[in-house]
This record gives C-alpha cells, structure tokens and sequence, in this order.
C-alpha cells in the first residue's frame, strides 16, 4: 500500500465511477506507453496490478487489460467487477474461453492458468481480496450480477 491508497479506495468507492472506466484505462494504456511499462495508474495510487494477456475468443488475437489484483501465495486473484457496473467485463469471457493467459508482474510476463472460484473457495478469497481493496463490497451491492473471481497459477506453457 502506498501514500495514496486512501484517496484511490475514495475515489474507487464513488458510484458513478463504471461510466469513467473507459477513460480511466485509456489514459493508464497511454502512462504505460510512455513509461514503457513502468508505471500505471495503479502503481501511483501503490496497488498492487497486473497486466492481463489473453487471447480474444472470438478474434484470436491477444488483448491486455490493467487489472488490480492481489497476490496470494504462488498465486495471484483477480475480480471481475467492473467498478460494480452491469456489464461483465470482456476479459472475463476471453479467459473462461482460454482458460490459459499471460500476466505481466513486475514487468516480468509469466504464463498463468486461471481457475474461476466458487461456492465456499470463492467466499473465503473474496474476504482476502477485500482486505486489499475494501471497494469490492460496495461493486457487489451496486451489481445484480455475481462478481466472478479468478486464481492465476504459473504455469509451465
């Protein structure tokens, strides 16, 4: 956690922050590209992120998310939330297709393996996951839809 951890869980909580989603990724695309990968706009509110790889189901080609996540062990969790907006985000569709993804962690790429949790797993991670980001309660109340979580494994691929 960082210095500005605070006022990013603030601004997270916020509830029309789905409609900002859009602009918030493109303007981390553009940090990422201009530092080269060093820098995203979760580092600077000192989060704990990822970059997810994986392949299109419908395209084929690789597409990359910036996605909070938080590691767990060997293993990192990532959530579907969405700032708690309606839509399921694309990137989950692609990797219950795929089922196998890349990460970037630390600007090291390492092929993973997800595993979509559930039932008492999913309940028992989700409580971890909200120690790290308290704002995927207020997600889960604003959305009908169950917020799916992910465990990604290094794999071998």
């Amino acid at each position: 956690m960082g210095l500005l951890t605070p006022l990013a869980i603030r601004i997270g909580a916020i509830s029309w922050m789905p409609k900002l989603l859009p602009q918030i990724v493109w303007c981390d695309r553009r940090l990422q590209r201009l530092t080269r990968g060093r820098v995203s706009i979760l580092d600077v509110a000192g989060l704990p992120n990822l970059t997810l790889t994986v392949v299109g189901r419908k395209s084929g080609i690789p597409r990359s998310t910036p996605l909070l996540c938080v590691p767990h062990g060997e293993t990192w969790l990532i959530a579907g939330s969405y700032f708690g907006g309606p839509d399921m985000p694309v990137w989950v569709h692609n990797l219950r297709a795929a089922g196998a993804a890349a990460i970037t962690w630390h600007r090291e790429r390492i092929p993973v393996t997800a595993r979509e949790v559930d039932g008492d797993e999913r309940a028992a991670l989700w409580q971890v996951m909200l120690r790290t980001w308290p704002n995927f309660a207020r997600y889960e109340e604003r959305t009908d839809r169950l917020i799916p979580v992910f465990e990604l494994s290094p794999s071998l691929a």
